[in-house]
């Protein structure tokens, strides 16, 4: 693997880190099959490339290529029968499920949670997929694997179905892969262990915390800390001076504080999508395809594949400038990640805690004050991704990631009710929000709405006092799922939110049916309202002992750490760093040991 340190001006390539820990031998279908991996999907045997790299080979992968090279020349040779003979193909996700359309929504949604769970996997060594110790949640369909970013939302759903055991499986997971890789995989196959996905470790940590204890959030410290260390991975590598850049980290200004963006190790075609990632780079000059291929696994890592957001000219994928972006909702979730870390450590309370928890929670604002100056507009009132060489906002291409400050709770009230105005003008849809104003053709673009932004931008308006236009989106939203259901009997990845008669579209790939992040959201707004309206989020006081207390009330063990990084300020001011107060007790709610320094 390569990675590259870049400048405002130039980029050079190197080895990868060596301390990051190397995953054994597994099997790659794209650089173990070669030849045979490339002619198979340039064939357009199977009209989506990732059903070839999920398809088992019969034999050993070194055998079948050199049967391979021994048939192919004859005149006889068919290639269909050969892939036929040698590999076992996969099959979609709940395929042979009958839905009841008699059921309400909810209940099918109950139903499927079986269909959409893996038993723990027994490792096969001529299989792509990474085994997991532990039952886990799919998406659905062509998504026979965890993902990372959807299980967060998949989780609310599951939360919401009194399913703890299984978050909690899945949280193990996720640990044991930054333990056994040394990060979360976009998903467990080995053709994504070159990229992750947006980091939303932490947040499923305090989701699990606030649903069951806040000290069974204790177990995945080590991990957490291991996680940010992948995203910060060559910080000591960037010099002092502006526009720095290397893998994940990014240094925006001279001598200022260190941001992120989206990377992948791997210039080269996606073995999931290797038919569409190699026929548009033959149209681009030689010295232009590794960047391409790179900008395209960016995105991938994203999780917003693919979107005009990316993209300099929104109808040309090839203008992909992922890679020269900071993105506002992924320096929103390092944020979260850092501020969590901080708060874990001051609450476990050893020896050395207090000072890497002031570390973590220094280093959090600094990224907030960071991010804030950088992407805030405030002449549009709007969050933007920046240009890391030139420090630009992308003002032309606003999307839901403005939410994200708001979510996690970085935006002044200022800023959240300026963002909360606009979203409420331009986004809202009879569906629910739309994801960017831009129709390019792409998944990720208008008309479309998409279950997790749609609960990131209903929960972070309302966290911000807009409490009304949190309902209405919502309301709008499970009327959608709600019609969809019933004239389908399917649950959706996506749905277009601006025409309501017509089914979503876009993308690589026929739209998915399941599906975990939307059941996951549908779940949990429905729950949120049939327990009746929802006051915003109190805010933290500051003073000692006097810390928010949202989420379980019975018992103060079980108020959740998410409070400490979702709760928006009141004011909008933040301490610099938070420290633990003399009284604080180990049986205590941490947040109340929190005190400014």
């Amino acid at each position: 693997m390569v990675a590259a340190v870049c400048t405002a001006t130039t980029c050079t390539t190197s080895k990868t880190s060596p301390n990051l820990p190397q995953p054994p031998a597994r099997y790659e279908p794209a650089h173990d099959l070669g030849a045979l991996f490339h002619d198979v999907q340039l064939a357009g045997m199977f009209a989506d490339s990732k059903t070839f790299a999920d398809a088992r080979p019969r034999l050993a992968p070194a055998e079948i290529v050199a049967h391979y090279a021994s048939a192919r020349s004859s005149p006889q040779f068919n290639l269909q029968a050969f892939v036929t003979e040698q590999f076992e193909l996969p099959r979609p996700v709940g395929e042979g499920f009958q839905t009841d359309t008699s059921q309400k929504m909810e209940d099918h949604i109950r139903a499927l949670w079986s269909v959409l769970t893996r038993p723990p996997d027994t490792p096969d060594a001529q299989s792509s997929l990474i085994p997991l110790p532990n039952p886990y949640v799919v998406p659905g369909g062509r998504f026979r694997e965890v993902y990372y970013w959807d299980s967060y939302f998949t989780m609310l759903g599951l939360i919401a179905s009194g399913r703890t055991d299984l978050v909690k499986s899945m949280l193990d997971n996720f640990a044991y892969l930054i333990q056994t890789v040394g990060h979360i995989p976009n998903g467990n196959r080995t053709y994504y262990l070159s990229r992750s996905q947006p980091p939303f470790f932490a947040a499923m940590v305090g989701l699990y915390a606030q649903a069951t204890d806040t000290a069974h959030a204790l177990p995945y410290l080590d991990a957490l800390e291991a996680e940010h260390a992948f995203w910060m991975n060559g910080a000591e590598r960037l010099a002092p001076g502006k526009g720095q850049a290397f893998r994940r980290v990014v240094r925006l200004s001279d001598g200022g504080p260190l941001l992120n963006r989206y990377w992948d190790d791997l210039p080269e075609p996606r073995p999931e999508a290797y038919r569409p990632d190699y026929e548009i780079a033959q149209t681009l000059p030689d010295a232009r395809r590794e960047p391409f291929y790179r900008n395209v696994k960016a995105t991938a890592e994203s999780g917003l594949d693919f979107s005009s957001r990316w993209m300099r000219d929104p109808k040309d994928l090839r203008t992909l400038e992922t890679t020269e972006l900071i993105p506002v909702d992924l320096n929103s979730l390092l944020y979260h990640a850092e501020r969590t870390i901080g708060a874990l450590r001051a609450f476990r309370g050893r020896a050395g805690d207090a000072d890497v928890a002031r570390q973590f929670a220094q280093a959090a604002e600094d990224r907030r004050r960071a991010l804030l100056a950088a992407a805030y507009d405030p002449a549009s009132g709007f969050f933007y991704d920046v240009r890391w060489r030139s420090g630009e906002r992308v003002t032309d291409r606003p999307t839901l990631a403005a939410v994200s400050p708001l979510y996690f709770g970085l935006a002044t009230p200022e800023q959240g009710r300026a963002v909360a105005a606009r979203l409420e003008r331009e986004f809202l849809k009879p569906g629910g929000f739309v994801t960017t104003l831009i129709a390019s053709g792409q998944q990720w673009d208008a008309p479309n709405g998409w279950p997790p932004l749609e609960w990131l931008t209903i929960e972070g308006v309302r966290r911000y006092g807009r409490a009304d236009l949190a309902d209405a989106a919502r309301d709008r939203w499970l009327a959608l799922n709600r019609r969809t259901y019933r004239a389908t009997g399917k649950m959706t990845e996506k749905y277009d939110v601006v025409d309501l008669q017509r089914r979503a579209g876009g993308g690589e790939y026929p739209t998915q049916d399941g599906f975990g992040w939307t059941n996951g959201v549908a779940l949990a707004l429905a729950a949120q309202k049939a327990d009746g309206p929802h006051p915003p989020s109190p805010a933290p006081s500051g003073r000692g002992g006097q810390g928010v207390r949202t989420g379980v009330q019975d018992d103060p063990r079980r108020w959740s750490i998410v409070a400490v990084a979702l709760s928006p300020l009141a004011n909008g001011e933040r301490p610099q760093h938070l420290a633990r107060a003399p009284w604080c007790r180990r049986d205590c709610d941490f947040r109340d040991c929190f005190v400014t320094d």
